[in-house]
């Protein structure tokens, strides 16, 4: 009845997780419908409506670094709950903002609070992953897919039928919250991390006291590797979503109706390979399915840009899109797991670089087209993956160190 009981409780812990992960991704998916709207409502030209869009960044990264402490000092099920409830509502100021001067503040504090519940579900994503003793971020991070595709559907369903921007964002945003209450009682109990640890020895104890400075104004170096890690995977997904209907348009010559299939395709495999991920990360290993996701997306993008051939280029982003869809979530996991008590913290760091890959991305695609050529400059994500796929060994799983019992 016990053992009965914890699986249960396992379920109900992984729906909620799930939920929050699908939450996100609507939410997000919602708002880029709209932003042409946003755009359209407040005159802005296109210089300040990336104004407003880089608070919302700066917002997010900010964010980043407070929500790992406050994950690890309370744990993640208490921040996480109250993260996707004024997130998801945190959307609706700055669809009623009146100009430019609402919009950007309005914008960065809902970047803050999306990181909240950025880290503290992916926090409490590796103790599910933990409590069931097998791989599950892929499809955590699956969920979030879905969700984007839903929250974009809603949002040029509106968009469609004429709705105003707050009205839409009232409407989709304010029952998202109330569920995200109601799944929260779900959450595993939260586990604050325990600044000193009984079994911690005392000379440990004294080393940590005489270099508190040096501690906490690092990152740990195997941290920051993985973080570069995602940076790197972030770097193509961000290529992917601005430069594929470019590329097939303007150096294949696909109609624009048919260059959007492009990043459609991208999406569709991306989605399904997180979904199979956790199945291979279980049977492979972290280790090999990293190693041979980076080798499957160099090569799908790799042999898209040598050859040039429309029909090619929509097979080879699909596997573009296979091989990275596996990569960041292993990630985040190695992440969450390098020190459990310290999972937020490890976890914002790695989101931090990773999210920072995904806006510089297409920037840095951007500024090398003009002095390479596009295809020349979307060999970077090529070169990309191929060292995420030569870093794959820096995500082997940690041996743990028994703790003694009281």
């Amino acid at each position: 009845m016990r053992a009965e009981s914890r699986e249960a409780a396992a379920r109900r812990a992984r729906l909620s997780v799930c939920y929050s992960f699908a939450l996100l991704g609507v939410v997000l998916g919602v708002w880029a419908a709209r932003i042409p709207a946003v755009k359209a409502d407040l005159g802005l030209s296109d210089g300040q409506l990336s104004i407003a869009l880089f608070a919302l960044a700066a917002g997010l990264v900010a964010g980043m670094q407070v929500a790992g402490r406050l994950t690890d000092r309370l744990g993640s099920a208490r921040v996480m709950v109250p993260a996707g409830v004024v997130m998801a509502l945190g959307v609706i100021p700055p669809a009623f903002a009146p100009d430019l001067g609402w919009l950007i503040p309005a914008l960065a504090l809902w970047g803050a609070l999306n990181a909240c519940l950025d880290v503290s579900m992916n926090a409490h994503a590796v103790e599910v992953e933990r409590l069931y003793g097998r791989p599950l971020m892929s499809s955590f991070h699956g969920m979030f897919s879905v969700g984007g595709l839903i929250g974009a559907g809603l949002g040029a369903l509106t968009a469609w039928l004429d709705v105003s921007i707050g009205l839409t964002m009232v409407m989709v945003n304010v029952p998202l919250a109330a569920v995200a209450v109601l799944v929260g009682r779900w959450l595993l109990p939260s586990q604050p991390a325990q600044p000193a640890r009984k079994a911690a020895s005392a000379a440990e104890s004294a080393a940590e006291s005489a270099e508190p400075r040096r501690r906490r104004a690092l990152w740990p170096a195997a941290v920051v590797f993985m973080g570069v890690m995602a940076f790197s995977g972030s770097v193509g997904e961000g290529a992917a979503v601005d430069w594929t209907a470019v590329y097939l348009h303007g150096d294949l010559g696909a109609s624009q109706a048919l260059a959007g299939i492009g990043y459609a395709v991208f999406s569709a495999c991306m989605t399904i390979g997180r979904f199979a991920g956790d199945r291979l990360a279980q049977r492979f290993g972290p280790v090999a399915l990293v190693r041979w996701s980076g080798l499957v997306a160099a090569l799908g993008l790799g042999v898209t840009l040598l050859v040039g051939d429309l029909a090619v280029a929509l097979v080879g982003f699909g596997l573009f899109g296979l091989g990275l869809s596996t990569m960041v979530p292993q990630v985040f996991s190695a992440a969450g797991n390098h020190d459990p008590a310290r999972a937020g913290e490890a976890i914002a760091q790695v989101a931090t670089l990773g999210y920072s890959g995904l806006m510089l991305g297409p920037v840095i695609i951007g500024g090398a087209a003009e002095l390479t050529g596009l295809p020349v400059a979307l060999g970077i994500p090529v070169v990309l993956c191929v060292f995420m796929s030569a870093s794959a060994v820096s995500l082997r799983p940690r041996p743990r160190v028994p703790v003694p019992q009281d």
